[in-house]
Parts: structure tokens; sequence; C-alpha cells
């Protein structure tokens, strides 16, 4: 191999592994580059969404599963191989995690049209939005800023370290939020997302035998129905809606009859209705009842089950804080050319 042809694979490798640095993430950022990308990302999200509406919400959680652990790096993507054994997707954190047949899709597309040009992590944040926007009937909508790299490091004790445990307290949660700078409102307001998609029993089993003081008897009637007993195992872990009004009709009609007239024509809708529910005493996890036992978080609860609008504009807002989220200081970033792997000079 001749010195220049060495000389440029190092330029190439150092720049497509440059370090991360505090650069600003733009609104149309690759408006130069890659023209409608947007619409590209947009039209592959919502043909999988009509297909599947389960898929919107893996997209929503992918956001602030990946964003939450090492800032937005799309490192969650990453798949197990030789170098790296246990990434973020193998944390128990991230059971049941979905959507990166989306991304993939959207990633092939993007690079037919622009070659090494769209970030694994931005995808995520476009798919995202184009999820919520879908699911709520455009009541989220924002602009996403984009920008970022995707990192080269995926590790599940990082997953076990900052996703937030469904069985926390609202101490817990609220020190875990607080690490990444957000406030009990913000942590009230992401909560919100559990009005959509699903979760497996093991998630919530401390549920199964709460008392009626945390969780409404007959919605704990029906989770036991629903998994089978109240101590479901790894071997034996159904899925479970998040949202009791997404249940069949004739679960609730044994269990919970006063929810019956609540039921959605439409599953997986993102609206408020998961803080009427929480009010009610009739959510799934352990961390959902527990912003009920504080002043602050309470009275979120409260406000926003009476303006479903204003949690609309909120959430928005809260996801494009979380969109922000930097990987640490030092980190490498590269444009990778399939979102489940890093680039081959790694």
């Amino acid at each position: 191999m001749t010195t220049k042809l060495v000389c440029l694979l190092v330029v190439v490798v150092f720049a497509a592994a440059a370090t991360v640095g505090a650069g600003e993430l733009k609104v149309g950022y690759y408006e130069k580059t890659c023209k409608d990308v947007e619409k590209v990302v947009n039209s592959i999200v919502v043909d999988s969404v009509k297909g599947n509406r389960g898929k919107g919400a893996g997209l929503v959680r992918l956001l602030f599963h990946d964003c939450f652990v090492r800032g937005c790096d799309a490192s969650v993507l990453l798949e197990k191989s030789e170098v790296n054994r246990r990434p973020e997707k193998d944390s128990g954190a991230n059971i049941g995690i979905r959507g990166m047949d989306v991304i993939d899709a959207i990633k092939a597309a993007l690079e037919e049209r622009c070659p090494n040009t769209v970030s694994c992590a931005d995808i995520i944040a476009y798919a995202a939005r184009d999820a919520a926007r879908y699911l709520s009937r455009g009541g989220v909508d924002f602009a996403v800023p984009a920008g970022r790299l995707a990192g080269v490091v995926s590790r599940s004790r990082d997953a076990d370290t900052y996703l937030p445990d469904a069985a926390s307290n609202l101490t817990d949660l609220v020190r875990n939020f607080r690490r990444k700078n957000f406030t009990v409102e913000e942590l009230v307001i992401l909560s919100g997302a559990h009005s959509i998609g699903v979760t497996h029993c093991t998630s919530f089993s401390g549920r199964l035998t709460a008392p009626a003081s945390q969780i409404n008897p007959g919605y704990r009637s029906l989770l036991v129905s629903k998994c089978g007993g109240v101590s479901p195992t790894p071997s034996s872990n159904p899925t479970v809606v998040n949202n009791v009004r997404d249940e069949d009709a004739a679960a609730v009609a044994r269990s919970l009859p006063a929810f019956v007239p609540r039921l959605r024509k439409a599953k997986d809708y993102m609206d408020n209705s998961y803080y009427h529910n929480n009010l009610a005493k009739a959510v799934t996890f352990h961390a959902d009842w527990a912003l009920l036992t504080g002043k602050e978080a309470r009275g979120h609860v409260v406000e926003y089950a009476k303006n479903g609008t204003l949690w609309n504009l909120d959430f928005a807002d809260a996801l494009v804080k979380l969109s922000k989220l930097p990987m640490p200081a030092g980190s490498k970033g590269e444009i990778r050319a399939k979102c489940s792997a890093v680039n081959y000079h790694h």
C-alpha cells in the first residue's frame, strides 16, 4: 500500500470518528446536504405506524431510551458483536424495545439518496417526532434540531444505571431526572407517554400484590389475570398494554366494569388519558403511581388531566429538550453506514 493511500485512510478514519464537540444542533441541518430528509423519514414512519400502531409507541420510547443513557447517540441501536458482548440492548431496562426495523428502513432509504450524510441519532429524533405527531393526530409536533453524530460506545451497565426503574419511588425518580437536568414537572410530562405502548409483566410484578391504597383492586385483578398469577417469571412474561383504556372489553368488564365506557376505539392514541388513569389508580407501574405521593408531582398530574392541549405542547417541548442531551465530553462520533453497527475502523 502506498504512503499516500495510508495517509488518506488515516484522514478518512479520523474524520468519520471525530471527537464530538459542543456544536449547536440546528433545525434544517440537512437542507443543503440531503434535501427532503424529513419527508423521507415521515413517509416511512407513517407507513409503518399505519400497519402497526405499536411501532409508533416503540419509536417514541426509543428516543428516551437512547438519549437518557449516553446522550442522543444511537447507542441503543448497536447489536452485540465480538468486541461488545453486552450492548445497551441487553439491559433489562430495554426489554421489549422496538422500532429498530423502522430506523433501519429509513437509514437504507437515506443512504441510497444521500450516502454517508444522515446520522442514525438524528433519524431516531425525526422518527420519534413523526410517530408522536401521528399517534396524537397532530397534537404533538415540533421542529427537530439536528446535527448529532452516532456514538461508538454502548454498554448495558450504562442503561442499567441511567434509565429509571419502573419500581422506583418518587425520590429516586426525581434524583434520576435531575441528574439529566429535568425538573419534577418534566418528569410528570414525559411519564405521559405511558398513554401508549405495552410492557412485560415482570416490569410491574410488584403491582400485582400492591395494596388498595396504591392500585385500584379491580385493575390489580385485571393485571393478575393477564400475567397468569402474582409471580410472573422471565420464561412466562406476557405483554400488557400500558393504558387500561386499550384493554380488551371482556377483560375490563370482568375486573374493572367502571372503565368499560372509557375504552378507546383507537388504541395507542397519544393523549392525556394517562393522568386520568393515574388519579384513578389504574396505571401499570409503581413509578407511575409514585407521582401521586408528592405535592408538586401530584399537582402536575391533576393539571394535565384537566388540560390535554397543554400536555401536548409541554410534551413536545420536553421531547426537544430530551433530544438535545449530549454525549459525554470527549466522546467519538460518526455517521454509521448501518445503524446496528459501528463503522469498520472500530
